[in-house]
């Protein structure tokens, strides 16, 4: 541990270095949450810890700032926990092997969870610190934000004053983010059927696409592997009457899967047909993805001969009809923002378990009844192929606020520190702003971050001159005294 807490800023990187020892994926807080309150307790500091694992810690204000409004810091402690094929770190219980390559800070084969662990480390920074200025703080940690922001929706913020916020979960220096899409997650389950089939088993796989944020990247035209193959059993389904066996791709509904993999049945006299397919496919693929996923290819990695439980013909109709009819990535462009992707839909998770093939949606929409309309069309297609469903992490879009004091004052300071003005932007990516607004009336709030590369990926990067620079700004933002 000590190389990376001498990077500057030290005490940031100290505690984010901390903090990337203990497993925090999604659903697996705990630990992680602990951490916290032990922080707290160390400190003699005001916290609150919920039957959820989010904790409210509290910070009185500094000397001279105590007629100043409370401020309160927001992020979420957990990550998206995605690994490269063949990585054999056990995300659930040991923490990331951190390296450094020039200015990026990354972790080896894993994604970093500098989404939102850098807004986790900046807040504890502060907290720890006698020397920063500030008025009283509020700071608000919350689970789960990955996989719905079921810590944002269950939050009691009674003891908070605050009716400023500062958001730290922004991946973009320079930008100030004042809105953001709602979303939800849709969860398919359909039941299949299998017979046993003499023949051959092929494992196959799309591999090697860049994947990305579902939100963040999702403008970027980069394929979705579960999407993929999908269209892959569709291609070779007109040469052949050929089964899925199994299937899984993805490890998250907000991350586009850059990985997708089956195993598919094929009767003897149909493996030549099944090979020519493959192979045809992979060149259409390389033709049409040459610049958004230039890596793609369709692997063949066995073929075995035997008896098999294969689908039925039936069950591969309905994986066929679900994985490639479904609609994904953008549904709508923005009208009154230029390049703001307003509605999208990404298949995040397919997998197979106790016969049950199940299918994570995660639905972004800036405008409700669009995001309405796509899940309506996700339950409908499940159910016409007799699946079922379960909509969960349903969350409001944050919406724009004309006057913004906070806004207003960051403005001003960004462009003392920086010489230039900050671009005011709206995102397509959920943040925890809008549940939060709902929970604490009037309250004007902002988001801020360090540079990020690729975020729910594991060549996830965090810019090291960019958290100096985020981390010198968030305390000049702090230390101005309201007029």
């Amino acid at each position: 541990m000590g190389k990376i807490s001498q990077l500057e800023p030290k005490e940031v990187f100290h505690f984010f270095e901390e903090i990337c020892q203990i497993p925090h994926g999604s659903g697996n807080v705990e630990q992680i949450s602990d951490y916290l309150v032990d922080f707290a307790k160390a400190r003699n500091l005001e916290y609150v810890q919920d039957e959820l694992k989010n904790v409210v810690i509290i910070k009185e204000a500094s000397a001279g700032y105590e007629s100043q409004e409370p401020i309160l810091l927001q992020g979420h402690m957990d990550m998206v926990a995605v690994k490269k094929p063949g990585c054999t770190r056990d995300m659930t219980k040991e923490g990331l092997d951190l390296e450094v390559d020039g200015d990026y800070l990354l972790a080896r084969d894993t994604t970093l969870g500098g989404d939102d662990g850098i807004a986790v480390a900046y807040a504890l920074a502060i907290l720890d610190s006698d020397s920063c200025e500030h008025p009283r703080l509020e700071v608000i940690i919350t689970v789960d934000e990955e996989t719905g922001m079921e810590g944002a929706n269950g939050i009691d913020l009674s003891m908070c004053r605050g009716r400023r916020m500062l958001n730290l979960d922004n991946e973009e220096e320079g930008v100030l983010l004042t809105s953001c899409a709602g979303g939800a997650r849709v969860h398919g389950r359909v039941k299949v059927e299998t017979q046993k089939l003499q023949g051959y088993r092929y494992q196959v796989g799309v591999e090697g696409l860049l994947g990305g944020h579902s939100g963040a990247e999702i403008d970027k035209g980069r394929a979705n592997a579960n999407a993929m193959l999908g269209r892959l059993i569709h291609f070779c389904r007109k040469n052949g009457d050929f089964r899925f066996m199994d299937m899984a791709g993805g490890s998250a509904d907000n991350a586009i899967p850059s990985a997708s993999h089956a195993q598919i049945f094929a009767r003897e006299e149909e493996c030549a047909a099944l090979e020519e397919s493959l192979k045809s496919f992979e060149e259409i693929l390389r033709r049409e993805l040459s610049v958004t996923d230039p890596g793609i290819s369709i692997t063949v990695a066995g073929k075995e001969q035997g008896e098999w439980e294969a689908f039925t013909k039936e069950s591969t109709e309905k994986a066929e009809m679900l994985l490639f009819m479904m609609p994904n990535g953008i549904q709508a462009m923005s009208a009154d923002i230029k390049g703001l992707v307003q509605t999208s839909l990404n298949l995040g998770i397919l997998k197979m378990a106790d016969g049950v093939l199940e299918l994570d949606y995660s639905v972004r929409s800036s405008v409700m009844s669009e995001k309405q309309m796509i899940i309506d069309k996700v339950c409908l297609l499940l159910e016409s192929q007799g699946g079922t469903y379960e909509i969960s992490g349903d969350y409001p879009a944050w919406e724009y606020r004309q006057d913004s004091a906070l806004r207003d004052k960051m403005v001003e300071i960004y462009e003392e520190m920086f010489g230039k003005k900050p671009r005011i932007e709206a995102i397509h990516a959920g943040l925890e702003c809008g549940i939060l607004a709902g929970k604490l009336p009037g309250l004007d709030c902002v988001s801020i971050g360090p540079d990020m590369k690729d975020i729910h990926t594991p060549e996830e990067r965090l810019s090291i001159s960019s958290t100096k620079r985020v981390w010198d700004y968030v305390l000049a933002v702090l230390k101005k005294k309201d007029n």
